[in-house]
């Protein structure tokens, strides 16, 4: 999944304005604690912390 892709989905789920701010202070345990921002930035595949979100959110299979 492209790093645009990835914010896109973001911003569909918790809207424009909530987003970045969510992947910064949000930490996932999927992600070892780390929030969103901390994950990428250590070089997490997108794909992998997409996934994270979505188990945290609890998001339907069709967004997955």
């Amino acid at each position: 999944m492209r790093l645009t892709d990835f914010w896109q989905r973001m911003e569909a789920h918790f809207g424009a304005g909530y987003a970045r701010s969510w992947a910064r202070d949000t930490r996932l345990e999927q992600l070892d604690g780390r929030t969103v921002e901390q994950a990428l930035a250590d070089g997490v595949e997108t794909v992998e912390v997409w996934r994270a979100v979505w188990a945290h959110e609890k998001m339907p299979a069709r967004e997955r």
